[in-house]
């Protein structure tokens, strides 16, 4: 970070004493995380942030951005922006859900149709309450940008996926918590791992298939692996979040905190119909390629909604006993995602 960062923190000031303009030199932000680079979503929704970030601060804070893992695993993001190796990182819930286990919510099957519904809904209630509370707060951390990806799909190397039964015994990518319990009860078996680490695993046969939005498995190189691809519901979703240490936001200055807050206030509710839009163009690519798309008839997707109907309590149910209040989290985050209007 700049010279003048470390000076200020050797006296012992915060850098929001200092007046923007008369800074000698811009403060740098590191920000980490695991997307190889000229991923969609960083495209979309991180860079667009850390430009207009910089030009409301008048170049008063700038961001050096270090993508594929080159400052640590995904699943160490946090403990890397929690120590200060990053000073914002791709805090992923889904890959400590043992520390953010509430955010799962928004991971839910059928939790939300529209990635925007689940985007605004998660920004909402991550930002106060019981997700705030409980998987930021606690943990020294506050949220910058999140966006929910479109719900996910079964995609499998070998074998279709046309009905219930096709589903069992099949070892399917997840990524933990929530998703585990959703392919357990579709009888799925779930493999714990993050996303850069799929592409091997399915390569070696290892897996069957993944539980995949449509980018990331083009992003990852899964798309020359896969065969065939569900459709027409939607088995879970994931949040994609970048978080800063309440220790690196306390010493920026409150026009760059509200440089940060109101930029992605403002560019979220584009970005998330970008991710949707991006989601269906996908498809249509992946489907000229060769990959098959399998339409769930009605009476399957009746089938899969009656076996995940009790993930979302089994989920919440699991979590107050703990005295983590997943049934407030779920009622929560349902109250916001019907607040958000239909796309």
């Amino acid at each position: 970070m700049g010279g003048l960062r470390r000076a200020l923190a050797g006296c012992g000031f915060l850098i929001a004493s200092i007046n923007l303009a008369a800074a000698a030199e811009p403060i740098k932000l590191r920000v980490a995380d695991s997307f190889p680079k000229g991923h969609y979503l960083v495209r979309l929704v991180l860079e667009p942030w850390m430009a207009e970030v910089q030009k409301r601060t008048n170049n008063a804070v700038t961001f050096e951005h270090y993508p594929a893992q080159q400052l640590g695993k995904a699943a160490d993001m946090l403990t890397l922006t929690q120590t200060g190796v990053a000073d914002i990182g791709y805090v992923a819930p889904a890959y400590v859900s043992d520390k953010m286990p509430v955010s799962e919510v928004a991971m839910l099957p059928g939790a939300f149709e529209h990635s925007c519904q689940g985007t605004l809904a998660y920004w909402k209630t991550a930002r106060s309450g019981v997700i705030a509370q409980q998987d930021y707060t606690a943990n020294g951390i506050r949220l910058l940008l999140a966006v929910s990806l479109p719900p996910y799909r079964i995609l499998t190397v070998k074998q279709a996926v046309k009905d219930t039964a096709d589903i069992n015994g099949l070892k399917l990518r997840s990524t933990g918590g929530a998703q585990d319990l959703t392919l357990r009860a579709i009888g799925a078996v779930p493999v714990r791992m993050a996303a850069p680490d799929a592409y091997e695993s399915l390569s070696r046969g290892t897996m069957d298939g993944l539980l995949f939005p449509l980018e990331s498995v083009v992003a990852y190189g899964a798309d020359k692996l896969v065969k065939h691809s569900t459709d027409g519901f939607g088995f879970a979703s994931f949040v994609v979040a970048y978080s800063i240490s309440e220790n690196a936001w306390k010493k920026l200055s409150p026009e760059i905190q509200k440089a940060m807050i109101d930029t992605a206030e403002e560019i979220l509710p584009s970005a998330c119909k970008e991710v949707q839009k991006q989601d269906t163009e996908t498809m249509k690519s992946m489907e000229a390629a060769g990959v098959h798309f399998d339409t769930l008839q009605p009476d399957v997707v009746a089938k899969l909604k009656d076996l995940t109907k009790g993930v979302g309590k089994a989920w919440a149910d699991g979590l107050d006993a703990r005295g983590k209040h997943g049934s407030d989290a779920l009622k929560e985050f349902s109250a916001a995602v019907a607040a958000v209007p239909a796309q």
